[in-house]
């Protein structure tokens, strides 16, 4: 894989879905992940099988929503590696429901680890990427970022949220630091096992039945990385191809 072999990546979300995904398939290439999540054991299985096969690993507890956990997150990937290549933002919520249930608790939280999640990690990781003079932000959205749909009026706003975030810091840092945001459609993963609205989980079952693997957007994310440093993949929709949605 081209730049690739070497690379440093912070991966937020790693324990499972996604995150797993790509920390496997990276490391698979020669990266040096570090691995950041709120279930520590889930990370140090992951650890160490990535380690018996070869690879460089290392993992944190991390929980995206308190900004002190995620500079040490960051700063410990750089004090270990001497730099931060990549930092991938997947850590997310959703727990959909319909506004009128009032699960304001759960909105908050969303808000919480869809936006400032993502937030902290740029606040972590921008400065030492502009002191080194290059890296790339992923930061991963959701198809919600591009359409509403019923019981996730909440949970697509912070996906709006996002894919403005990444516009933004796009339009900004410019030189070498590269922004990528990968939209991910319907993907095997978690995610719909936060939902406690009864109408919501069972309309995700009928929503999910076409899926995609996480290791498909591992995939795009590689895609992304390997590019030459002078190319910036701005944005990647990737859904099931038997899916309308």
């Amino acid at each position: 894989m081209l730049n690739i072999k070497g690379k440093v990546a912070a991966i937020t979300g790693a324990s499972s879905g996604i995150g797993e995904a790509t920390a496997r398939l990276l490391a698979q290439h020669g990266a040096h992940v570090v691995l950041g999540a709120r279930r520590t054991e889930r990370l140090e299985v992951l650890t160490s099988e990535i380690r018996s096969k070869g690879g460089y690993a290392d993992y944190l507890q991390l929980d995206v929503t308190q900004r002190e956990q995620m500079e040490a997150f960051i700063k410990y990937t750089e004090k270990r590696f001497g730099r931060v290549d990549v930092i991938v933002n997947n850590a997310g919520v959703m727990p959909l429901s319909k506004l009128e249930a009032l699960k304001v608790e759960e909105w908050d939280r969303m808000i919480d680890v869809n936006i400032r999640g993502v937030l902290h990690e740029i606040a972590a990781g921008l400065p030492i990427m502009k002191k080194q003079g290059f890296g790339q932000f992923i930061n991963i959205a959701s198809i919600g970022a591009y359409s509403v749909t019923p019981t996730a009026a909440v949970y697509c706003a912070t996906k709006y949220a996002v894919r403005a975030i990444s516009e933004g810091l796009r339009m900004e840092v410019g030189g070498n630091i590269r922004v990528t945001l990968v939209s991910p459609g319907v993907t095997e993963s978690e995610l719909a096992d936060s939902i406690s609205d009864e109408e919501a989980r069972q309309g995700m079952k009928e929503y999910r039945r076409i899926s995609i693997s996480p290791d498909a957007i591992a995939r795009s994310i590689v895609y992304a990385m390997e590019q030459p440093t002078d190319v910036d993949v701005n944005e990647i929709i990737v859904r099931p191809t038997a899916s309308p949605n």
